[in-house]
């Protein structure tokens, strides 16, 4: 077995508009929370967790993937990050042919920078081009511009990186022809992977009050489904394939490190906010000092630092301020705010919603087993008669028209094995 490794890099020079993720434009938050310290205590919480690990009879797997996000990872030194992989690789081990990725605004990076990252083991990049058309890119509150995209696409894949590129479609005044243009100058870069998302909007965001306050129109439902359609349509025909819902890639080049939390696997995330996930765990399981395990049994919620006997897995997730978190490394102990418990019911949901988003579909023998019930043969016949899934019976693949309803599936599939 190995693990996947997560590194939150919290800082961005600019705050966009639609985003509520768990960011900051500070470049120096104290305890060491800053640009210039960050690696260090990025590298003091990988030690602080191998030796938890230990402690708990966790025997450290290798690390098969990397992934930095953020924020903005590429705010850091490109050394700081080739730091961070080298520590990694001290502590767990890295396989053979890993895969090591970094997000990437446009307009953070230059070829020297991804020269340095390509030495220093890195193996592919994602750049956030969200839109190629300035008018979107404003409304976004983005900072780069369509030609920085182009000239470090060709400038990462001269040197043998790996290139993925995100897409978000529905920004309030994106037209089709928007979208379209946006779709086909990524295509035009020929980049391995293109990941197209939804825009969310969320009320505390400052998109969010424009569209409440009617400043920007909202997103309308249809225009989004057709945006997807269209994208589908056009990534397929030039030789990427859907493997997830919102990700298509040349066949080989799917990313791995996001396959590997479809497929529930363990991993391990650093950083302020960043979520892990660990199972094979026991009873006598501890958690580190000052983090504390939920779990809902009967309507009781019920806090611990050590586990139920009926679980073996936890979502753990670390302290979110910056410099809480970094306080908390200095005190010599793992920063997590705490962990929820995966029993039963709740590892049953987190396979489903997971396993029904990929094109090699949701095993039905596997989730039997994790149910302790068979799947009724009318459930699938009823799915696949509204034209949400593929016609097997071994795994339930979501149709193009069962990816744009997933959640319906999630929840007919839910109700059949709860309420039977």
């Amino acid at each position: 077995m190995t693990f996947g490794l997560y590194i939150h890099v919290p800082f961005c020079l600019k705050r966009c508009g639609y985003c509520d993720f768990n960011t900051y434009t500070s470049m120096d938050m104290g305890e060491g929370a800053s640009v210039d310290h960050y690696a260090t205590m990025i590298i003091e919480e990988m030690a602080l967790l191998k030796r938890w690990q230990e402690r708990n009879g966790i025997t450290p797997e290798p690390i098969s993937t990397i992934f930095f996000g953020g924020g903005t990872p590429t705010v850091l030194k490109a050394f700081d990050l080739v730091r961070m992989v080298q520590t990694a690789e001290h502590e767990w081990g890295i396989i053979d042919n890993p895969e090591i990725t970094t997000e990437a605004n446009p307009d953070t990076v230059d070829a020297a920078y991804l020269q340095t990252l390509k030495a220093g083991g890195f193996t592919r990049i994602s750049f956030g081009m969200q839109s190629a058309v300035p008018h979107v890119l404003k409304t976004l509150d983005r900072t780069h511009t369509p030609e920085n995209v182009v000239t470090n696409v060709k400038a990462a894949q001269i040197l043998g990186l790996e290139c993925s590129v995100d897409l978000i479609y529905g920004t309030p005044g994106e037209s089709i022809d928007d979208w379209k243009t946006s779709v086909r100058s990524a295509l035009a870069m020929e980049p391995t992977h293109i990941s197209a998302y939804a825009l969310t909007l969320e009320p505390t965001t400052p998109m969010g009050r424009k569209v409440d306050y009617g400043i920007l129109p909202k997103p309308n439902d249809d225009d989004e489904a057709e945006k997807y359609e269209i994208a589908d349509s056009l990534f397929s025909a030039q030789g990427l394939e859907w493997y997830e819902i919102s990700n298509w890639a040349v066949p080989g080049h799917e990313c791995r490190h996001n396959l590997g939390y479809w497929r529930n696997i363990d991993w391990a995330g650093l950083g302020p906010g960043a979520h892990s996930h660990f199972s094979h765990l026991n009873a006598s399981t501890t958690l580190p000092q000052g983090a504390y395990a939920v779990d809902d049994h009967d309507g009781f919620t019920r806090q611990h630092r050590r586990l139920p006997e009926d679980c073996s897995s936890i979502r753990a997730w670390d302290i979110r301020h910056p410099r809480r978190w970094a306080h908390t490394i200095h005190q010599g102990n793992v920063p997590w705010q705490g962990a929820e418990t995966l029993n039963h019911h709740a590892t049953l949901e987190e396979a489903i919603m997971l396993g029904v988003r990929l094109r090699e579909g949701l095993d039905v023998a596997g989730i039997n087993a994790i149910a302790g019930k068979q799947l009724q043969p009318g459930i699938l016949h009823a799915l696949h008669a509204e034209g949400l899934i593929e016609r097997q019976t071994s795994t339930i693949v979501p149709t193009l028209h069962g990816r744009l309803l997933n959640d319906i599936i999630v929840e007919k599939l839910l109700d059949a094995y709860m309420l039977e």
